[in-house]
């Protein structure tokens, strides 16, 4: 997501059937906003709902599919929006490789050199790439 916000990705490519959801959470107390990239899964947990510094509950401003979101926003990233399937065997090893999300970068970008502003719950094993 930051090569996406710092306009680094020419072309977003998604899997149609992405399954993350983005999550747009509000702290009452320091109206600080964090967005969330996660699983349906992990949308459920309660410890998302809680701020682990100041344990207190944080209320779920926005709850929408990123494929929805994205598919409204990707213009103000200044990119290009391309959808994948899984039905062919490379858009199967795409989705299995890079968990239905990937692009392609407009330069380099040394990511390792941002903090994670936004933590990202992606189940990152390779256990099921081919």
């Amino acid at each position: 997501m930051n090569a996406l916000k710092n306009g680094a990705v020419s072309t977003l490519i998604v899997w149609e059937n992405l399954e993350i959801k983005r999550l747009q959470i509000k702290n009452t107390h320091t109206d600080a906003d964090h967005v969330l990239l996660v699983t349906p899964e992990e949308a459920k947990k309660a410890s998302l709902c809680r701020d682990e510094e100041t344990v207190v509950e944080l209320d779920i401003v926005d709850s929408v599919p990123f494929v929805e979101w994205i598919v409204d926003n990707y213009k103000n990233f200044g990119t290009k929006l391309a959808f994948v399937t899984d039905r062919s065997q490379e858009g199967n090893q795409f989705c299995k490789g890079f968990g239905g999300l990937g692009g392609l970068m407009r330069y380099c970008l040394e990511l390792e050199s941002f903090e994670q502003a936004e933590p990202t719950k992606f189940d990152d094993s390779d256990e099921d790439f081919m």
